[in-house]
């Protein structure tokens, strides 16, 4: 039988369920619901209710049709309009005000066009075990998120991801976590969103540790970017980029229109595209993220950072048979000058043109700017930790590859979570999860992740090699690196 609990928030009572040594919490609206005048508007704070809220479903989610998936992530899509929602997960079963626990705010991936934060691969059971509070959250994606509009406030995600933020610090404390003590963490757009997050000044204060897991950005994006995304929007699909135009439309015409935009050139090479995402809009965000690390304006919290080694590279089977000359053409699109091309067609000289170009989009998207980041932070003597997740599942006797989102669940310790040996095989190591969940839940707690992994400096460039078993190796991307800043 289900056992419910009901505690006392300062917005209202919040029902939600009891489970082994837990709760969980659902659906909690932290804005309201971004309909009619404000479907475009910042978000604004929900009405305080009076009676309880009825935690114990997940809420909708802004995800309105199954993504094409390039992992195997389940991502449910739940309806409804009250998309600014979150869930909390809480080791505490009678939650008790005081009681101080850290927290981790996690934030979905999905490009910023999908994902979904009711996805069992996020939940919090292993976390609550280990005394650390979570929260998923979601928040307004694509054009609704993203697309600049002249009539609307630009970068409307970051700003549900900030009001999400505050719900936090105003009423964790009624599920037994510490305000002070929030580290925010999201994965591959999730990822961005953190980085984002460290470069936006009105977000600083809001947490106190980050982590970046394969965080995706795609270039240094300018409002000169975003205005020219608008106009490409306009366009292709004829229809002004203002709210006016697109507030009442319904979400299946909304999404027809994002199809529109993203859409690939005649002729193009069907690359991927971020072009709905946060950018430098010069007033929230002042800068591009690149920049705001590089210059030391990027908030100074100790982060966690890292990737896969193959993120990407599953792309290749796309490219099976593709010459030299087509991976030569893929560097040069990615930014490679000829000399810096043939020079990473070098250090690959062992790897197809397929695996080449593969392992390119991992490098351009993931790799080169996640060392960027770290390389800019011990410069400025940032506590940072830097790691790449190596461990590949074995299919038919051959090794595999360290794709997109296989660490998720190592992280989360849910090797048993719905159609995770779809991804890691049918045995996937518990120890590996025991140690890359263990050092989660220390940096969370302790803002060191413990476990004999050093900061990485200047002088060390440390890294941790998260595989079975796992180590740290020091400057184990020098080849790489050379190449990528060449």
């Amino acid at each position: 039988m289900t056992q419910h609990v009901t505690i006392s928030t300062p917005q209202g009572p919040v029902t939600g369920v009891q489970r082994d040594g837990s709760a969980a919490f659902l659906g909690i609206p932290y804005a309201q619901p971004p309909v009619g005048e404000l479907r475009f508007a910042a978000p604004v704070p929900p009405e305080p209710w009076t009676r309880p809220l009825d935690a114990t479903q997940y809420g909708p989610t802004a995800q309105r049709r199954p993504f094409a998936q390039v992992t195997t992530i389940p991502e449910p899509c739940v309806p409804g309009a009250g998309v600014l929602n979150l869930n909390v997960f809480t080791p505490e079963p009678e939650p008790r005000p005081g009681a101080g626990l850290p927290v981790l705010v996690w934030i979905h991936g999905g490009g910023y066009v999908a994902g979904s934060a009711a996805s069992p691969w996020y939940d919090g059971a292993a976390f609550n075990r280990d005394g650390v509070v979570l929260v998923s959250l979601g928040y307004r994606l694509g054009i609704e998120g993203f697309l600049h509009l002249d009539d609307a406030p630009d970068n409307r995600g970051v700003l549900d991801w900030m009001a999400a933020l505050h719900w936090v610090r105003e009423n964790i404390a009624a599920f037994g976590g510490d305000p002070a003590k929030v580290t925010v963490a999201g994965q591959s757009a999730g990822g961005g969103a953190v980085q984002t997050l460290l470069a936006t000044p009105a977000a600083h204060g809001l947490f106190r540790a980050a982590i970046s897991v394969s965080g995706a950005v795609m270039q240094p994006q300018r409002r000169a970017d975003g205005l020219a995304v608008s106009e490409l929007f306009t366009g292709r699909t004829g229809v002004p980029a203002t709210a006016a135009a697109l507030r009442d439309l319904p979400d299946d015409e909304l999404l027809a229109l994002m199809d529109k935009l993203n859409a690939p050139e005649p002729g193009g090479q069907p690359l991927p595209q971020l072009t709905l995402a946060p950018f430098a809009d010069g007033e929230l965000i002042p800068e591009p993220v690149p920049e705001a690390f590089a210059d030391g304006s990027a908030s100074p919290v100790p982060l966690m950072i890292g990737f896969t080694h193959h993120e990407f590279n599953g792309a290749a089977a796309a490219f099976a048979d593709a010459p030299v000359e087509a991976a030569r053409g893929m560097l040069a699109g990615l930014g490679f000058t000829p000399d810096r091309a043939e020079a990473y067609l070098a250090l690959h000289s062992a790897s197809s043109p397929a695996q080449v170009m593969g392992q390119a989009l991992t490098d351009t998207l993931f790799r080169a700017f996640g060392s960027a980041v770290a390389d800019a932070r011990a410069e400025q003597q940032l506590p940072t930790w830097l790691y790449q997740f190596d461990w590949a599942p074995v299919r038919d006797g051959q090794p595999g590859e360290a794709f997109h989102c296989l660490d998720l669940p190592f992280a989360f310790d849910l090797l048993d979570a719905e159609r995770v040996t779809d991804a890691t095989g049918a045995e996937p190591p518990q120890r590996l999860a025991d140690a890359v969940h263990g050092a989660w839940v220390a940096f969370v707690r302790d803002l060191d992740p413990g476990q004999d992994w050093p900061a990485y400096t200047a002088g060390r460039r440390a890294t941790m090699l998260w595989d079975t078993p796992e180590r740290v190796a020091d400057d184990p991307l020098r080849a790489e690196r050379a190449v990528w800043t060449a």
